[in-house]
């Protein structure tokens, strides 16, 4: 399995968690409004502050992004490309994110695949501060109670990365964090297996792979991703599990697909919601 040296030492506990309970959510994020707006506001409707989305259809304008990039220092072992700020509508096909808080207000982490005005397809990471909702999108969420995601700096990537917080130690919602360089659908297995979960959902899902085996048996080589859970389920004993993604690698490639368990490790960072069935 490939790893990836991060600069910082490797830090314990391997996966974050702050568990908690929530609910699921149904709404249409309309246009004219920055996309962090209109997500805090559907949060806040429905009486949370933190959660995850899962994000289809629907368009930004103006919109501003950036991709994943090979690092520029040895400070860090993948970065960001320049930022990207498309002319004309573009247009989402889908995406994840997670919302919580930085600095005391707002804030999401959101990765996503779209088509731009001239027709080529692209994705990876939406900047909160350049995104504006210019046609209605389509949004399942799950928000939480007594847990969420809070902005913190992460001295093992040398990132600001989304921590898990809170937590009441009881309700079957967990908020996640993965470390780098462990096997996506192993260590979830290992913690459903240390909390006494059989089967669990997973929602939202952002992050980073280390490149992608897909069980297609297509291989994403470069290994610098932004990438994006669109659906999955874990089970503790590991037979039918199963994760679907979607991703942008650092050469510029689009890919979807269902990963191959065992074969896809953490690059930076993996956030998600994990409920308990």
């Amino acid at each position: 399995m490939r790893q990836i040296a991060q600069p910082g030492p490797a830090l314990a506990p391997r996966i974050l968690s702050a568990s908690g309970t929530g609910r699921a959510f149904r709404c249409t994020l309309q246009p004219g409004q920055p996309l962090l707006h209109a997500a805090t506001q559907a949060f806040a409707h429905e009486g949370f502050t933190s959660g995850v989305l899962r994000l289809r259809g629907g368009g930004f304008g103006p919109f501003a992004y950036v991709m994943p990039a090979l690092p520029v220092s040895p400070r860090n072992a993948a970065y960001y490309s320049a930022t990207h700020r498309p002319p004309g509508l573009t247009r989402l096909a889908q995406g994840a994110m997670t919302l919580g808080q930085r600095d005391g207000a707002a804030f999401f982490h959101c990765h996503a695949l779209w088509t731009e005005a001239d027709g080529r397809p692209s994705g990876g990471h939406i900047l909160p501060e350049e995104c504006t909702i210019a046609q209605p999108i389509e949004v399942e969420a799950v928000g939480l109670h007594h847990a969420g995601f809070e902005a913190q700096e992460d001295p093992e990537t040398n990132f600001r990365l989304f921590q898990p917080r809170g937590g009441s130690g009881a309700g079957r919602f967990h908020a996640l964090r993965l470390r780098p360089n462990q096997e996506l659908h192993l260590a979830l297995q290992a913690f459903c297996r240390a909390h006494g979960i059989d089967q669990a959902i997973l929602h939202g899902g952002v992050g980073s792979l280390i490149g992608a085996h897909y069980a297609s048996g297509q291989r994403i080589e470069p290994f610098a991703t932004e990438m994006f859970l669109t659906s999955g389920v874990i089970h503790a004993a590991g037979q039918g599990s199963a994760i679907h993604i979607g991703m942008m690698d650092h050469s510029g490639t689009t890919s979807t697909g269902l990963l191959t368990p065992g074969e896809n490790p953490v690059l930076m960072t993996r956030e998600l919601v994990l409920e308990a069935v």
